[in-house]
């Protein structure tokens, strides 16, 4: 095979190849020879028929074969003695195909760039920290106080008020008849919960119990039930009885039933599990920094077909979410050329970086472990209060989801890596600048 570089222009490589006719003829020999030693035909045995049917009967098929071979493997053969390496796969051009004459074709490629690293002992980076307020940890443990207070009866001759607990039999109807899922028996409602159709509860306000209400309530447009959605509905309520939520007790037995040995134990488990919080929001914020240290101090080119896939992936997204209505308030008044034009620049940086990170692994001769994807397991399960054990189960036993968490896992470890080699000084802060993300869309 010989190699003739055509095009050289930064990152942008072409190269000329041609594989030698008499190469490619023995090739296609050899193919036939394999075919020919299961190829079954009427009157003959298999692997006995004639060279010459053989080669009328399976030469034009064995031609596209081989050729599809001799191309990529030719093309693997200029990539490993010219030493590049592919960004994206390569277009290749072959004009024509004559049999019998030499395959001409052209190879052209984006390069990775050659990144030289730095010493990265050199970066110095500021980790925010931040105490967890007394008062924080109070409020948390009122909340779980109050979501298991139990209601009592209220015994006093009174009105319900907002914030009482109503119970109710009701039969809904529409224009006298009445509707599928209108009717209840016994029903627990909070007034002011909002649980149910709007208008519906604040006419219970004002209304004593053993009272029968007609309440007229509007199902909203976007209703699930489409045979409702907009409709006007009467309610016949009766009001049963009224229950007024005791005062939230905070003692050992609330503890206890959280998981602690007494209040004390249950105050020191909510701070640190706030703090672990705490901790993964300077974990984010310092590699916030870090990522902006690299890329202020490498410059290097970077593939324009990686820039271009990595943009279309985020202009996409950005699309479904304006088609959705889910834009943020802050991008629904913006130009969307402004939009765009900052995605691209988002785009080249999260290239750069994706770059450099991998660079830096390969250099230090990182490997993900399986206590690695473990960690990063658990750290998802983590975004998910109440379900861990339910998300984990999941990653357990879908192999495509804990394979996806193989990337964010390994630039993970490259990132800690990195700090572990840089200066970094904490310095305390308060907690709203502590979470203070703004601008916060162009992170890898």
């Amino acid at each position: 095979m010989k190699f003739e570089e055509l095009k050289s222009k930064g990152l942008n490589k072409k190269y000329n190849v041609t594989i030698a006719a008499a190469d490619f003829e023995a090739a296609v020999n050899k193919k036939l020879e394999e075919v020919a030693k299961t190829a079954k035909m009427p009157g003959f045995r298999a692997g006995k028929l004639p060279k010459g049917m053989i080669e009328q009967r399976y030469r034009p098929s064995v031609l596209g074969e081989v050729l599809d071979d001799m191309v990529r493997d030719a093309t693997n053969q200029l990539f490993e003695e010219t030493k590049i390496r592919p960004a994206v796969a390569p277009d290749i051009k072959l004009d024509k195909f004559e049999d019998g004459k030499d395959i001409t074709f052209e190879v052209e490629t984006e390069v990775l760039p050659n990144i030289e690293l730095g010493d990265f002992s050199k970066i110095s980076l500021t980790k925010l920290t931040a105490k967890v307020p007394a008062e924080e940890v109070e409020k948390a443990v009122k909340y779980m106080a109050e979501s298991r207070r139990e209601t009592v009866k209220v015994e006093e001759d009174r009105a319900a008020q907002k914030g009482d607990v109503a119970v109710i039999d009701f039969v809904g109807s529409i224009d006298g008849v009445e509707f599928e899922g209108g009717k209840g028996n016994a029903y627990p409602l909070e007034l002011g919960s909002n649980s149910f159709i709007p208008g519906y509860e604040d006419q219970l306000i004002g209304h004593k119990a053993g009272e029968t209400v007609e309440v007229k309530a509007t199902f909203p447009k976007e209703y699930h039930a489409k045979n409702l959605a907009g409709k006007e509905a009467l309610f016949v309520t009766t009001i049963k009885e009224i229950r007024a939520y005791k005062e939230a007790e905070i003692n050992d037995e609330l503890a206890k039933a959280m998981g602690a040995k007494d209040v004390a134990d249950l105050k020191a488990k909510i701070e640190a599990r706030i703090a672990e919080d705490y901790e993964d929001a300077a974990h984010m914020k310092l590699k916030r920094a870090l990522l902006d240290a690299l890329d202020k101090a490498y410059n290097f080119e970077v593939p324009q077909k990686l820039i271009d896939a990595e943009y279309d992936a985020i202009a996409k997204q950005y699309q479904a979410a304006k088609a959705q209505g889910r834009l943020d308030e802050e991008d629904k008044k913006r130009d969307e050329k402004d939009i765009l034009a900052e995605y691209k620049e988002i785009a080249l940086r999260r290239v750069k970086l994706g770059l450099l990170l991998s660079e830096i692994g390969t250099k230090a001769n990182l490997t993900l472990t399986a206590d690695d994807i473990n960690k990063a397991m658990f750290a998802e399960a983590k975004r998910y209060p109440g379900q861990e054990q339910m998300v984990l189960n999941y990653y357990m036993k879908n192999k495509e989801a804990l394979e996806a968490l193989r990337a964010p896992a390994f630039e993970e470890k490259i990132i800690d890596h990195i700090l572990s080699l840089a200066k970094v000084e904490n310095k305390e802060v308060s907690v709203a600048e502590l979470y203070d993300f703004s601008d916060d869309k162009k992170a890898v």
